[in-house]
């Protein structure tokens, strides 16, 4: 086979097919679980013979050593989505952030306002066609390989073959290294019982039918094990991690009354653990695609009866939602809670919603705030927000009037902040305080 011949010529040791990476170019890294650790630790062996490199992802789960202190001046991360790795480096003014909705990221590649010089990706080895599969990380790869002028491929066999618009021919390949090594999994997050209490009151918003957005973290994790008497759900999702496995077993998630992309999930990549890598293996029931389409709102639309649930850090008492800073200290990203908080927005029976815990930092301050932040970054605003729960309630907010808000946030705020928020609506006559609600003295 012609391909077979093309993949030997491509083949190449890590330090070599990283001698494409010259000074002053831009090099995209595919991120999450897929993260090609083989090649950014070649990356790092060029480092000391390159100067002015700008390395681009969202959030990976494996080391980034480029943003050290002593490769300055070698390199230079642009998060379009922070991640726990870099995040110290963009807040100390060692790496950069760029804010964008993650169903727009493509879009810099391809328009040339973010040109890529050099994509690291790691994909499955090749089928018997000369394929390459994405894996567990189509996201914004698939596009970055296309636009990329030079590509390099860490072929892992321990990459799962995934279905859907998720791969890569031999030949739109530059460089092959091979590897064989598990992938960045991702730490399974504490479910508290806060975050039980939260997603029980989540939970209660989702009927039979509806299709599923969650993301990362206790929340949504402790939400999926609450929803075992449901019927017919489905998925359409940026992400899905372990939670989906039982359900899907249980003959819960089937996708039958999806109205968009019936009985498949749909989604961009994978976080979690060897136990779902192993579980989307060759599995039909996912269909994995870019980023630009799964999070498109207008696609999210088409699935009626469509939750999206999302975090925040904070949400003020007009219903401002700022989830990607604490203050004016970078945290996260944007992502994709405005794409699916707009495309659950226009779905027929769609809820969009907001989960937060009521408090943080061992309850010392209030995630409901009078007011964000001084600095905090408003990621989604006012006229997009319907549901915000806690662990003390529902508010919906849609249509509603700032007193009537305020009201329904105060409400679900936690009891001990509640006179506090009351006492600054009457400060700004947005609301007055109950009478069975008197002033702390």
């Amino acid at each position: 086979m012609s391909w077979e011949i093309e993949f030997k010529k491509k083949l190449r040791t890590p330090e070599e097919a990283l001698r494409c990476v010259l000074s002053g170019m831009r090099v995209y890294i595919q991120p999450g679980c897929a993260e090609p650790e083989t090649l950014v630790e070649a990356l790092m062996q060029r480092g000391p013979h390159v100067e002015d490199v700008e390395i681009v992802h969202m959030m990976t789960m494996g080391t980034a050593p480029y943003v050290s202190p002593e490769m300055a001046g070698h390199f230079r991360h642009n998060a379009v989505f922070i991640g726990a790795n870099v995040r110290d480096a963009i807040n100390e003014g060692r790496a950069d952030y760029t804010p964008i909705y993650l169903s727009e990221i493509e879009e810099l590649f391809v328009s040339g306002a973010m040109p890529l010089d050099v994509a690291l990706v790691q994909v499955s080895p090749p089928d018997s066609h000369g394929f390459c599969s994405f894996g567990v990380g189509v996201d914004t790869t698939l596009t970055a390989a296309h636009q990329a002028r030079y590509v390099v491929a860490q072929v892992n066999d321990q990459m799962p073959r995934t279905y859907g618009d998720s791969f890569i021919h031999v030949n739109e390949i530059d460089a092959v290294v091979e590897s064989s090594r598990p992938l960045c999994a991702m730490k399974k997050p504490e479910i508290t019982e806060m975050h039980t209490a939260i997603a029980r009151n989540v939970a209660s918003l989702i009927e039979d039918g509806s299709v599923l957005q969650t993301g990362i973290g206790g929340i949504p994790d402790a939400v999926l094990p609450l929803l075992t008497d449901r019927k017919d759900l489905g998925v359409h999702s940026e992400l899905v991690s372990d939670g989906v496995i039982p359900l899907i077993e249980a003959g819960i998630i089937t996708g039958e009354r999806k109205t968009f992309k019936p009985r498949k999930i749909i989604v961009g990549f994978i976080l979690g653990s060897k136990r779902i890598f192993d579980f989307v293996d060759n599995n039909p029931i996912f269909e994995f695609h870019p980023t630009a389409y799964v999070n498109d709102p207008g696609l999210i639309a088409r699935n009626d009866r469509m939750v999206a649930i999302n975090s925040a850090l904070q949400v003020d008492l007009t219903g401002q939602v700022c989830s990607d800073s604490i203050g004016n200290q970078f945290y996260s990203g944007i992502g994709g809670q405005v794409d699916f908080l707009r495309g659950a927005s226009r779905s027929k029976g769609g809820k969009p919603i907001i989960a937060i815990s009521s408090v943080a930092k061992s309850g010392t301050i209030s995630r409901i705030v009078p007011m964000l932040s001084p600095g905090a970054g408003v990621v989604t605003s006012r006229g997009l927000v319907r549901y915000v729960v806690t662990e003390f309630g529902v508010a919906y907010l849609h249509g509603k009037s700032i007193r009537e808000r305020a009201q329904a946030l105060i409400e679900i705020a936690h009891p001990k902040f509640r006179e506090e928020l009351y006492a600054y609506c009457e400060q700004t006559n947005w609301l007055q305080r109950p009478q069975t609600l008197s002033p702390t003295r």
